[in-house]
């Protein structure tokens, strides 16, 4: 589908939904990194930004820079909206690892 979205001259996506099928990463930014920017994708907000350490916020944060950043085409946010359930930590660690990071 990404495609024909490109060839119809989107030149962004979001929201880069991870945990759908097909959606992996590194196979994304090869694919089309030079065509589309990816906006979100940063860290996931089903499961570690939710329910996870703050360790593993900054970590899953660090890793999505790694895949989506370079060459440039990522605007960095989370996954989808950020829940109300979230804690507060854990939102400091996805900031602190992206300014720490990027």
């Amino acid at each position: 589908m990404l495609p024909d979205l490109i060839e119809t001259g989107i030149d962004a996506i979001n929201p880069v939904q991870l945990r759908a099928a097909k959606m992996d990463p590194i196979k994304l930014k090869r694919e089309f990194g030079n065509d589309i920017t990816f906006w979100g994708g940063g860290c996931d907000t089903q499961e570690i930004l939710p329910r996870g350490t703050p360790e593993q916020v900054k970590n899953e944060v660090r890793k999505r820079i790694d895949q989506f950043a370079p060459g440039g085409g990522f605007v960095f946010c989370p996954i989808h909206n950020v829940q109300p359930d979230v804690p507060m930590e854990n939102l400091d660690a996805l900031f602190e690892a992206y300014s720490e990071w990027s």
